[in-house]
């Protein structure tokens, strides 16, 4: 139900939304021929596929753009195709996890490195006697520990016929224990965090880190980030920012008049913005978000790359579940701030995808107010520096995991100092 006790609506049928992902990902696609050409991207696909994915691992700089985002398309049009067969229904949170899926395969995720983790869900389902449909977003948001199965299978000094069924064991397993796993930490931040896989990757990620390393085993850091293509890149991001846009206002004429019953909503998990408010006004904000973000990068001098339109698209897809310019601005402001008040430029790989992926925290500003969400983009902008050492890299969403510990130390922190100026707490989950 909506706010306003209305019946939720739903413009679009479930294949025609996943027909507008397909749609995206034919155009990385197509435009990943268009600049590298066949030789190219097909060679640059074979170094993706063989290569450690430890965060920061551009694979346009492993591959090449072409490469990149045909692995990227390609790997979206796949995961569609199970989503499809799997029945599952298609809301703001299947649309959510596709982007992601979308983004992250042009900086870690691969049509080698993520089946293991998502064979891993599938069995526990198995074991559980539930449908996979159940999980199905669990699986391929879990696919954040990707990294695992590749570091393994490629950087171990062991032989193939060693690595192998140890990487696959590891991914299996990683896989199994994430439901359950993700279900128990949702608690702690009680939806006040959207990447509640990001919490949860990172904590299992720092356990199997900690596995490793008593066992002599230490992850190499890996830097690949390239720079210099803004102006090609930032063409291709504003075409697929207006065809939302664009397919919005075709879907739902007045689409732009309900945006203010979308940035009504506070976001907190779980917001779907389609059952809420429908299709179009849902991918009005996906295309208006994405411009954003990606103005963002160009006006404090960022570089556009695939760990950088892989942020801007994972706010994108949660543009459909949980994230409009109202709640997430404020974040991106906290950690700007963040960055002049501290000893490193807003400019920095780092601290980018810090302003991007923070937004995770939107629901804080979205709940609480906009002086809460700067808050957390401050703390968010120190805590995404000093996590990532304890998992190694090994998980994608790096940011995910220091959002998830800062929700779950300031939300409790909130709601103590408005209870104490008479406002009602937010409802438990």
């Amino acid at each position: 139900m909506t706010e306003a006790g209305a019946a939720p609506e739903r413009s679009l049928p479930d294949g025609a939304l996943l027909l507008v992902v397909c749609g995206l990902a034919a155009i990385f696609i197509v435009f990943g021929f268009a600049v590298s050409g066949p030789r190219e991207v097909f060679l640059g696909l074979g170094k993706i596929l063989f290569v450690r994915d430890t965060l920061i691992t551009d694979y346009m700089g492993v591959g090449g753009i072409g490469a990149a985002c045909v692995n990227a398309g390609l790997l979206t049009l796949v995961v569609a195709g199970i989503y499809r067969v799997s029945g599952v229904a298609i809301g703001g949170g299947a649309i959510a996890c596709l982007m992601l899926i979308l983004g992250f395969a042009l900086f870690g995720k691969n049509l080698l490195n993520i089946w293991p983790i998502v064979g891993g869900v599938w069995l526990y389902c198995r074991f559980r006697r539930e449908p996979f449909s159940r999980h199905i977003n669990t699986a391929f948001f879990g696919c954040a520990l990707a990294p695992v199965f590749s570091e393994i299978l490629f950087s171990s000094l062991m032989p193939i016929h060693q690595s192998l069924p140890l990487a696959l064991g590891a991914g299996v397993l990683m896989g199994f224990v994430l439901p359950p796993a993700a279900a128990q930490l949702f608690r702690a931040h009680d939806g006040f965090t959207l990447y509640n896989m990001g919490f949860t990757a990172g904590i299992i990620g720092t356990i199997v880190v900690a596995l490793y390393q008593s066992y002599g085993f230490i992850p190499e850091p890996v830097f690949i980030w390239t720079s210099g293509n803004n102006a090609l890149l930032g063409g291709f991001l504003c075409v697929l920012f207006a065809s939302l846009i664009g397919l919005g206002l075709l879907v739902d004429r007045r689409a732009l008049a309900k945006m203010k019953d979308l940035f009504a909503l506070d976001g907190r998990t779980p917001s779907d913005f389609i059952s809420l408010v429908g299709a179009g006004p849902t991918f009005v904000n996906m295309g208006v978000s994405g411009f954003i973000g990606m103005a963002y990068v160009l006006l404090v001098g960022g570089d556009l790359n695939g760990p950088v339109i892989g942020a801007i698209l994972s706010i994108v897809g949660f543009a459909a579940f949980g994230k409009h310019p109202r709640n997430f601005i404020p974040v991106m402001a906290g950690v700007f701030i963040g960055s002049l008040a501290k000893p490193w430029n807003a400019a920095d790989p780092s601290i980018v995808l810090a302003a991007l992926f923070g937004t995770t925290l939107a629901p804080i500003a979205g709940r609480f107010g906009w002086h809460w969400g700067i808050v957390a983009g401050f703390l968010h902008s120190s805590a995404a520096l000093s996590v990532g050492v304890v998992h190694g890299g090994l998980n994608l969403y790096n940011n995910g995991f220091a959002a998830g510990i800062v929700a779950s130390a300031l939300e409790p922190v909130i709601v103590a100092i408005q209870s104490r100026f008479g406002v009602d707490p937010p409802e438990r989950l």
